[in-house]
């Protein structure tokens, strides 16, 4: 069905293999931010320094790219996006050669706006079907991160010692490619353009965010970013973590993999869940994969413990994301979803900087059980409300 479902779509195609190359890039970034970082930070409290940059950067840049693509149409959006993955993976090497630290967050920075952008693919999928298969769009969209889960770190190993005698350097060329192949399929797709619309004053996107106030979409957003945040508050210390107990950059990288490879392996079924079932009982149940990630993680230090919190990690990412991103597309008309859209992706960049800032000092000074523990917490507080609100809203 899925096979059918794609094949009879073009365009829609197209963001699929545009989208699947340029993922590819973010599991490789999820290895180099820690490692690169610790390799040229001052001191090792600051290794995740550049990874928690790239999110701030995604915080940034958000709502200007949705903003953007909203006036100028979404194929213009990605091709900047394209530019500054270009931008700061070179940067990446440049970075690495001169060993500097400074431009490895600049080159970061740059990364985490490209990935930013690309979060668009999955909005941009919705746009191309019908109403009724919006959340089957946007659930296999997300099967591409599954190719990137196995590319990304087999790319990375075939990488990231070709500029040697530089370390890494390789896997930041190799990410400058792929940018560049994304651009083929891309240029192949013709995607609707933006409704004509008369320019907006400042005071009036402002207001406009009133929708933001709207039950259906304050749900789809917390749980959004939610979801985002934990994952990220989890996934990444966990190479460090990892060395930290004794275990190889190896072992640390196969564990990222299969985190990957769970956070988009049930996107092939997902939206058909939510197409069955409704988006709220597979949304929520995202949030039990969470909790029961905290759980594992707070059960030992084990290799075993390492894999099955972060495989649960990313299974509880795919069903609350997918579903939070499907009640948005629903709750949102089509005046209102550049800036709602915006609004969305910053809040979730918002949350995403904030965790994965305070896991890295967490994890330098208290260790991953003491992580895993307010994860936990975090995660019971919010599940409680966003089940007072869905049942405000029945």
């Amino acid at each position: 069905m899925a096979h059918t479902f794609i094949s009879r779509n073009g365009n829609y195609l197209g963001l699929l293999l545009a989208n699947t190359i340029l993922g590819s890039a973010m599991p490789m970034l999820i290895i180099l931010g820690g490692l690169a970082g610790l390799m040229l930070a001052p001191s090792a409290a600051l290794a995740t320094f550049p990874a928690s940059l790239q999110t701030l950067a995604g915080l940034l840049a958000a709502a200007p790219f949705s903003l953007m693509m909203g006036r100028y149409g979404r194929k213009t959006g990605f091709i900047i996006g394209i530019a500054c993955a270009v931008l700061g993976s070179m940067g990446g090497v440049w970075a690495l050669s001169a060993g500097s630290f400074l431009a490895l967050c600049a080159a970061h920075f740059a990364l985490g706006a490209a990935l930013a952008c690309f979060q668009y693919f999955r909005f941009a999928a919705a746009e191309t079907v019908s109403a009724e298969w919006q959340p089957v769009a946007i659930s296999l969209m997300l099967t591409s991160g599954l190719i990137a889960a196995f590319a990304g770190p087999q790319l990375f190993i075939l990488a990231k010692d070709s500029l040697a005698p530089v370390p890494l350097a390789g896997a930041y060329l190799a990410i400058a490619i792929l940018s560049l192949v994304g651009l083929i399929p891309l240029a192949m797709t013709k995607l609707p353009a933006p409704a004509a619309s008369t320019p907006q004053t400042l005071k009036q996107r402002l207001a406009a965010l009133a929708v933001l106030r709207q039950r259906p979409v304050r749900l789809a957003v917390g749980l959004g970013a939610v979801t985002q945040g934990i994952m990220m508050f989890l996934m990444v210390p966990t190479p460090l973590a990892m060395i930290g107990c004794g275990f190889t950059d190896a072992v640390a990288g196969d564990v990222i993999r299969w985190h990957v490879v769970a956070m988009f392996a049930p996107s092939f079924f997902t939206g058909f869940l939510i197409k069955r079932y409704g988006v709220r009982p597979v949304a929520f149940s995202g949030l039990g994969l969470l909790i029961t990630s905290c759980i594992a993680a707070l059960s030992g230090l084990t290799e075993a413990h390492f894999y099955g919190a972060l495989i649960l990690l990313g299974l509880g990412w795919n069903f609350g994301f997918i579903g939070a991103t499907t009640m948005l597309a629903n709750a949102a008309t089509e005046a209102e979803k550049s800036v709602v859209q915006g609004a969305n992706d910053t809040v979730i960049a918002l949350v995403s900087t904030i965790c994965a800032f305070l896991a890295g000092a967490i994890v330098a000074g208290s260790g991953w059980i003491l992580l895993a523990l307010v994860a936990l917490g975090l995660l019971a507080g919010a599940t409680a409300l966003f089940l007072r609100e869905a049942h405000v809203t029945t």
